[in-house]
Formats: C-alpha cells, structure tokens, sequence
C-alpha cells in the first residue's frame, strides 16, 4: 500500500467514525465554527445543520452571519451565541480547530465537558477531538462535510448541497487557487447533481453596499507597494470606517483585490482597532502567508492566513516586517540554491 491509499485509508476510517458518532447520538448536536464566520464556514454548519435536522437531529446552530452571507440561513436556522451547553449536547466544531477556543464562536469549550467532533482543513490544527477528520489536503472543509454527510445516508436536497456549494467556491476563489484538485470539481459536480444554486451564489456573492465602496476609496489611500511591488499592504481603521458609513464586514474581500496586483506575492490587510491588531495575509507563488501568520502568533493555509495581536499599530508594524523579511528570505534563499545546484 503506497502512502496516498494509506492516507486515503485513515480519511475513510475517520469519516466513518464521524459519521457513527452523530448517527448514535440522542441528545442535541451544537455546531460552532470560527470567529468572522466566512463562506466556508457558514456552508460547512449550514449544510450540516439542514442535513442532521432532515434525519431527525435536535440541532443548535449558533452563528453571528455576516452581512454579505445573510442571503443563505432561512430565519431561525442560526441562533444567539449559547450561554450554556444543552444538558447531553455533542459538540461538532467545523472549518476551525477545537484546541483552540479563542477562535471558536457560538459557545465557550472551556466550560464543555461532553464529546467533541472536529471537522477541519487546516494544516496547524492539532487533531486532538472525541472523533474528527482533518485534511489539509482538502481546499474547503464543507467537502469534508459532503463526505460525513454521504456516510450517513442523508437524502441529498438542494438545501443541503447549496451551502456547501458556497463554501467550495469562496475557500477555492471560484476553483482560481492551486489548492483545488480533480476531487473538488468532482465534489463540486456531485453538488450541483443535487441541485446547488451555484448562479444565485455567485450573484449574491457579487452584490456590495455603497459604503462597501466608500470605504474601498479610503483604503486605497494607505496601499503601500513594498520590496519592489512583491509585498502589498493596506489599512484600515474605525475613522475610515466612520467616514464611508461601512462596517468591518466590508472590509472581508479587501485582501483579495490586493493580491490580484501584477506582481505581488504576498499581500496584507491591517485592521486596526487601536490597541489590537487583525492581519489577513494572501499569497502566491513560493511565499507562504502561513509562514507570517504563524511567526505572529496566527495560522491557517499556505496561501489564505491571519493573526490576531494585542498591541498597537506602531509596534505591530515592526513585527510584522520583520516576519516578511525572514519569510522572503528563505524564498529567496531556496531559489538561489537551486539555481546554484544547476
């Protein structure tokens, strides 16, 4: 058996455990995921959600849904952050670690003492849960979902496959980024078969506010083009938030038209709240975003990554360069190494 059937092997026999937990249980499932829910996010609990409450489940599905993705959750199909864990409650922790409840909204783990399932992609996870599948070889986690959900026998509706659908298309930039792979157009066809609404998401997806807009010529001030136009960065702040009648919500897809500057290989979105800092880092090419996330205390993939610091701006700034500077060095270091080996 070579090491990718082995691998194949271990992701079936995970998934199965997944699936036999959720299917045993009687007592209600809490799906969390992560802080600033995204696409990916949202569609991962969405699509769990419907599909559990189909098979008879007491499900409890907290989630704040940002602005731009209040087009999908009916009314009532997401809840208030819990206050206190359902007596018997499993807890199902999607597209975020469960080791790490600072970045788990919804519910507080620290203060659950009942089983944990964890459905993630990201390469930092610890793989520490009850039961749980983690591969970050997978470009979104909602695919992982489709997978559990399939062990399960659930009876595929447009419901269930169209917020896993938006999740596919948000973490895959639309199947543009290299993490997608034969399986995810496979996944994505199976989705559609079931009759997700890819057209409508993507309408929805393309709608912005006017302050979407007036905040965007704000934060078009402060790009900065840095090491010869490799590094792009931009800031924005509650002023410039006040000024455009916008919100941090507005502020999500920023990152994405900074990477899309000829040339650039890493780009960073600073927001500055005052005395604590969010960094959403994208990349390309050879430069990890991760690799600058991680130096800063943050995590996430290759190539989409963030860092929450608690500190102002000035010194954020530092640290920040510095962690661009040691991460371009060994890109730099490893090309001139293979140039000088040919």
């Amino acid at each position: 058996m070579n090491v990718s059937s082995r691998n194949h092997h271990r992701y079936q026999q995970e998934v199965r455990q997944v699936a036999a937990l959720l299917r045993a249980h009687e007592g209600p499932v809490v799906i969390l995921s992560h802080e600033n829910p995204d696409g990916d996010a949202l569609g991962s609990l969405l699509g769990l959600t419907r599909a559990l409450r189909d098979l008879g489940k007491t499900v409890v599905a907290p989630m704040d849904v940002p602005r731009y993705l209040r087009f999908l959750p009916a009314p009532g199909e997401t809840s208030a952050p819990l206050t206190v864990w359902p007596e018997g409650a499993l807890a199902v922790v999607v597209d975020v670690d469960n080791n790490d409840p600072d970045r788990v909204a919804g519910a507080d783990l620290r203060q659950f003492r009942g089983e944990v399932i964890n459905l993630d992609h990201h390469g930092t996870n610890q793989r520490r849960a009850t039961a749980g599948v983690v591969d970050p070889a997978q470009p979104a986690a909602v695919m992982i979902v489709a997978d559990v959900l399939s062990e399960l026998g659930v009876t595929w509706t447009e419901q269930i496959a169209t917020p896993l659908m938006l999740g596919l298309i948000t973490d895959t930039g639309s199947f543009r980024f290299d993490s997608v792979t034969p399986e995810t157009f496979s996944s994505a066809g199976r989705l559609l078969a079931h009759g997700a609404r890819l057209g409508w998401i993507n309408d929805q997806m393309g709608q912005q506010p006017r302050a979407y807009y007036l905040l965007l010529r704000e934060v078009l001030d402060t790009m900065e083009f840095l090491r010869g136009g490799r590094v792009v960065m931009a800031r924005v702040d509650a002023a410039m938030l006040a000024r455009a009648g916008a919100s941090w919500e507005d502020v999500e897809n920023y990152v994405g038209m900074l990477r899309n500057s000829e040339g650039a290989e890493l780009a960073v979105m600073i927001k500055d709240f005052g005395e604590r800092i969010k960094l959403s880092l994208r990349s390309r090419g050879g430069i990890s975003a991760q690799n600058v996330a991680v130096a800063l205390g943050g995590g996430g993939h290759v190539s989409a990554s963030g860092a929450s610091l608690s500190e102002a701006y000035p010194a954020m700034r530092r640290r920040l360069e510095h962690a661009i500077e040691a991460e371009l060095e060994r890109v730099d270091g490893q090309g001139a190494s293979v140039a000088a080996v040919n």
